[in-house]
């Protein structure tokens, strides 16, 4: 009999489209031969699934569908939204209390790597490398002489847990920093400044279960914007996508064993994404990406081409570990 999978897809976060993208292609990949698949779509507490063009109404309270006069129950949730609730850790909460397996961290490291100081002060604890930042809260008073001082010019502000490319800003003269963090400040409650690190941007996709662990080939980010914003992120005549990069295979192999160690340290689970500046030969980590984009103009699927393995395959590792 096939396992009942849901792909939850949408969510309260600006990439809520970018999310509907991801649902679609990881429904058009998954195998049909072992999965009856299906896509539910959040909005706040509007939750359904979409059909044949018609909508149903999930009941929150086992987390069921009834269609065509018949229940039915998923046997495993695969996390499509990129932010809240889906990147956060709180849908994974309630999928916990409900006993359904999903395809992502749990609520800790959830919640941990979305919040992107919290993230980076855990991993500088344990020795990792990262640009100087401050974090600054909605309603308290900052100054930006003190920021400017601190980390320096240019550099970036961007929203400290919104899971998005939204609100992120390169200020590079001191007069436009305060209107870059108001405008951060518009996509969540607190906002990360950071230092500029001049360098090569690469991103290295990984997976891990109990019968692989498959690190993906690492792609060199070029953008043609100022830095690699939102436009320049799902644009593909926006940015230029060299996987494998153009770096030694020594860098390489390091960028490759640091991602590992990431994981690890984050307690990952499913497919994640971590993304690096390298500076000298050192990789400095930029964040971690516990839900990372799975369109067709995303990283990760083409990282997996890239090796030469299939991503339906990758997919159903991902599911079946949970069983």
């Amino acid at each position: 009999m096939k396992r009942n999978i849901v792909i939850i897809a949408g969510g309260d976060s600006a990439e809520f489209e970018i999310s509907l993208q991801t649902s679609k292609h990881i429904f058009n990949t998954l195998d049909k031969n072992l999965y009856q698949v299906y896509i539910a779509v959040f909005k706040g507490q509007d939750w359904k699934v979409n059909l044949d063009d018609k909508e149903y109404n999930i009941d929150k309270n086992d987390f069921s569908v009834v269609i065509s006069n018949q229940k039915i129950k998923f046997d495993f949730a695969y996390i499509a939204i990129h932010g809240t609730p889906g990147e956060n850790g709180i849908l994974q909460g309630y999928l916990s209390i409900m006993n359904i397996p999903h395809s992502t961290c749990d609520v800790l490291s959830s919640s941990l790597s979305f919040n992107k100081h919290a993230c980076n002060s855990y991993l500088k604890a344990l020795g990792y490398q990262f640009a100087t930042s401050i974090l600054i809260k909605k309603n308290e008073t900052f100054d930006c002489n003190a920021i400017k001082n601190k980390v320096g010019l240019p550099c970036f502000v961007k929203p400290n847990a919104d899971g998005s490319s939204f609100g992120i800003s390169k200020v590079s003269e001191f007069k436009d920093l305060e209107s870059a963090i108001l405008k951060a400040f518009k996509e969540g409650n607190e906002v990360i400044i950071e230092e500029f690190i001049s360098g090569l941007e690469v991103t290295c996709g990984l997976v891990k279960t109990r019968k692989e662990e498959i690190v993906f080939p690492i792609t060199e980010v070029v953008s043609k914007n100022d830095f690699f914003d939102y436009e320049a992120k799902y644009d593909p005549k926006m940015a230029e996508e060299i996987t494998p990069a153009r770096i030694s295979p020594e860098l390489t192999l390091e960028i490759q064993n640091l991602s590992s160690d990431i994981y690890d340290a984050l307690k990952c689970k499913g497919i994640v994404r971590i993304d690096y500046i390298i500076k000298d030969g050192k990789p400095y980590m930029l964040e971690a990406n516990t839900i990372p984009g799975m369109t067709s103009n995303s990283f990760i699927p083409k990282q997996v081409k890239a090796m030469g393995r299939e991503l339906s395959d990758i997919l159903t590792l991902v599911i079946e570990d949970q069983f």
